[in-house]
C-alpha cells in the first residue's frame, strides 16, 4: 500500500501493513524492495569505483562484512584469485557463502564487536575493503602487509538521529566518527592517506516504508522496536503527514600499513 492510497486506511489495518513489512524476512542487506519508497543523497565519492581501483593492485584481498556478498559481487571481474570474506551476522554467513562460492571466495565467520582477534595469521592480505563493518585497527594492521592499504566507508554514529529523538533512545555509537577512527588507525601504526566526512538526507515515502528499512538495520532504532510497543508514535507520525526526512552521514578513510 502506498503513501497515497494508505491515508484513508484504518489504524488497525495500517498497524497490520507495518507489521507485515516490518516481519518480513531479511535476506543480506538488501534494499531492492524500497527503491521505490525511499530517496536518498549519495556521498561525493564512489566507494565501489575506489574498491576497484585498489583491487587492481592487490593479490590477496579481504572483504569484512561482506552481508550477503552483493557488494563484493558487483566487484567480482576485479577479484584476485586469493579472495577471502568474512561476516559476523549468522543470518547472513550461508547467504553469502552461497552468493560468493561461485567467484571462489570463502567466507569465514568473524564478528569484530565479539571476537578480539581476526582468524588470519600476520601479514596475510595486501588489501582490506571494508563497508559499514565494525573492525579493530589493530587487527586489520597485523594481517595486513607492509604497504597494503585498507579502505572503509563506515556509518557515522550520529547517523539517523532523528530516530533516536523520535523514539525516545540515544545512539549506542558515538564513538564511530573519523575523528576517532582516524586516531585509532594512526595509534595502530597504520598511516592515514585520504579521509573524508559526508552529511545527507534519506527521505521515506511512508511509514510502511520507513519501518522496512528499520527491519533491515534495527541498530537504527531500540533494541526493543517493533510495530506494537510505538504503534502510537507510528500513528502519530502517519497522522501529521510529516515528511519522513531523515539525516544520513558517512565517512571514508583509507590507510595503509
Amino acid at each position: 500500500m502506498s503513501a497515497t492510497t494508505d491515508r484513508g486506511a484504518s489504524d488497525n489495518d495500517l498497524l497490520g501493513i507495518w507489521r507485515a513489512r516490518f516481519e518480513s524476512p531479511v535476506s543480506g542487506w538488501n534494499f531492492t524492495d524500497l527503491s521505490s519508497e525511499m530517496t536518498e543523497e549519495v556521498p561525493p565519492w564512489s566507494y565501489p569505483a575506489i574498491a576497484r581501483e585498489h583491487l587492481r593492485h592487490a593479490r590477496h584481498a579481504l572483504d569484512m562484512g561482506t552481508g550477503g556478498g552483493e557488494m563484493l559481487m558487483t566487484l567480482a571481474d576485479a577479484l584476485p584469485d586469493d579472495t577471502v570474506a568474512t561476516e559476523g551476522w549468522q543470518p547472513n554467513l550461508s547467504i553469502a557463502a552461497e552468493t560468493l562460492a561461485p567467484e571462489g571466495v570463502e567466507v569465514v565467520f568473524y564478528d569484530a564487536e565479539a571476537d578480539a582477534a581476526m582468524p588470519f595469521s600476520e601479514d596475510r592480505f595486501d588489501l582490506i575493503l571494508n563497508r559499514h563493518e565494525a573492525y579493530d585497527s589493530a587487527e586489520v594492521h597485523r594481517v595486513l602487509r607492509r604497504g597494503g592499504y585498507f579502505v572503509t566507508q563506515q556509518v557515522d554514529g550520529r547517523n539517523l538521529e532523528e530516530s533516536q529523538q523520535l523514539f525516545g533512545t540515544s545512539s549506542d555509537y558515538d564513538h564511530v566518527t573519523l575523528a576517532n577512527f582516524s586516531r585509532q588507525a594512526q595509534d595502530a601504526g597504520l598511516v592515514i592517506e585520504r579521509k573524508q566526512e559526508w552529511v545527507g538526507k534519506v527521505v521515506f515515502e511512508s511509514v510502511a516504508a520507513m519501518v522496512r528499512y528499520f527491519a533491515i538495520v534495527p541498530w537504527e532504532v531500540p533494541d526493543d522496536f517493533s510495530i506494537d510497543p510505538y504503534a502510537e508514535t507510528l500513528l502519530h507520525l502517519h497522522r501529521s503527514k510529516a515528511e519522513l526526512v531523515f539525516t544520513q552521514r558517512r565517512f571514508l578513510l583509507i590507510a595503509y600499513a
